[in-house]
């Protein structure tokens, strides 16, 4: 009888989500109101449990201590790119020729003879609302360790080259690292200046609509992607808001489970199935591969809500602590039920382009 009663009481004080078990259904509801599970989280296919990434999505499929069941059917039937499970043997093998992504060899033509010139960029809606960027940095200061931006590449949704110049920095060039970056002295010696370049790819990226008025994920503005974009447009001296920035280095689900970002080369290896950054690198290569990112984090399919975010005035009650009562009453489930996410999930920009 006691252990029945312990049995029933501990399943009602487990998380829905993650699986968590508590003592108490107080300690429970504190987890709820901490953790921020939500139908954007990864999820387990077999067991349906929620992950915070898909780092630990994949540690809980295929780790040094997995569950089991888990990964005895993952071995079986599951891709080990997106960590989907697939019905049978079969249909994982026609999945996974569609799951894994080849790199596009279109920035090829750029890197022949250092050519590399596409300086023309106009304000056009017909372009799309969602472009790439990446830099590639020369080295200056006295001992070279000063990022100064060389290079620069914009891209659209289908991988074509919007913009690709040299940018000849403010300061002087100390270190070339030319062993990654294949810059010569010779390349930045005409190149565009910086402050030229800045005005060029803001002007494109806000599309007519003014910086300061950019609010909210419409208007004309164009959604920017990359990877340490903090760090592109700070080299770039431009600025651009954060609601329409989608950075891949520090996209929640996409991050280390220490909560780190990973790096590109990683997050390409191990999520689209093919190496980048051998020996020179280009910055064509790298938009491509955050392109590539979005669009298949933008691609999942997760139950719409119409209010998805924590942070949105009509959820800010949801586990407020004059609730406390009748939230202890509630199930796990419909804990989680009215438990909403504190990133933005890029599957909502499929809703709104």
């Amino acid at each position: 009888m006691d252990h029945r009663y312990e049995s029933s009481d501990t399943l009602r004080n487990k998380c829905a989500a993650c699986y968590r078990q508590f003592n108490k259904k107080e300690h429970l509801v504190e987890h709820m109101r901490i953790s921020y599970h939500s139908v954007h989280e990864p999820m387990c296919g077999v067991c349906r449990k929620h992950c915070r990434s898909f780092e630990s999505l994949r540690e809980h499929l295929i780790g040094p201590l997995p569950k089991a069941e888990c990964e005895r059917i993952f071995k079986e039937r599951g891709c080990d790119v997106c960590l989907t499970i697939l019905g049978s043997r079969s249909a994982l093998r026609v999945h996974r020729e569609s799951c894994l992504s080849r790199p596009n060899n279109n920035g090829l033509i750029y890197r022949m003879a250092n050519l590399g010139i596409q300086d023309e960029l106009r304000i056009d809606n017909s372009r799309g609302r969602v472009v790439a960027l990446a830099c590639k940095m020369v080295g200056g200061g006295s001992d070279g360790s000063l990022d100064l931006c060389a290079r620069v590449c914009l891209i659209d949704e289908h991988e074509r080259i919007l913009f690709y110049s040299y940018i000849k920095p403010n300061l002087p060039v100390t270190s070339y690292r030319y062993e990654t970056t294949g810059i010569r002295q010779e390349y930045l010696r005409d190149a565009m200046p910086l402050r030229n370049v800045s005005r060029k790819i803001q002007e494109f990226l806000c599309n007519g609509e003014p910086i300061w008025q950019i609010r909210s994920k419409a208007g004309r503005s164009r959604i920017l992607v990359g990877h340490g974009l903090d760090h592109d447009l700070k080299c770039l001296e431009m600025e651009y808001p954060a609601i329409k920035i989608r950075d891949t280095a520090k996209y929640p689900p996409l991050m280390k489970t220490s909560k780190l970002s990973n790096s590109l080369k990683y997050l390409t290896k191990a999520y689209l199935g093919y190496d980048i950054q051998n020996g020179v690198q280009d910055p064509y290569e790298d938009c491509v591969a955050t392109m590539k990112l979005y669009k298949r984090m933008k691609s999942q399919f997760h139950k719409k809500e119409n209010y998805p975010l924590s942070s949105d005035p009509q959820n800010k009650n949801n586990f407020a602590t004059w609730r406390q009562n009748e939230l202890e009453r509630m199930s796990p489930e419909q804990l989680l039920d009215f438990s909403r996410s504190d990133y933005y999930c890029w599957c909502l920009d499929s809703q709104d382009i």
